[in-house]
């Protein structure tokens, strides 16, 4: 029954706009992570970014936070990918890849 619940829990707050993810596909997102260690390669900006990444905001609510165009936006995520090694992959979120490397630093 606690797997029901859970179950439960996590659909009410996916429908609600947040998120669900397994304990086991975390831990592997987390090791295929670790090929660099910080933020410290990122500009202040980038590290704005992916900290609204974080929080789940889109580009368009980036880019209307911090008063900068969705091209901007795009331009620092993909700086991030490219500073965190995270190449297009049909495999792995490189977005969540990148928020998980900033909540592990």
């Amino acid at each position: 029954m606690a797997d029901v619940s859970d179950f439960v829990e996590a659909l009410v707050r996916v429908a609600n706009g947040g998120t669900a993810l397994d304990p086991e596909v975390v831990t592997q997102l987390l090791g295929a992570s670790r090929r660099t260690d910080s933020i410290s390669v990122l500009s202040a900006r980038e590290r704005e970014v992916l900290s609204l990444m974080a929080e789940g905001r889109s580009n368009a609510a980036i880019a209307k936070e911090l008063v900068i165009s969705d091209g901007a936006v795009e331009k620092h995520v993909a700086n991030i990918f490219m500073k965190f090694d995270l190449p297009v992959s049909q495999s792995d979120h490189r977005r969540v890849l990148a928020v998980l490397r900033f909540l592990d630093s």
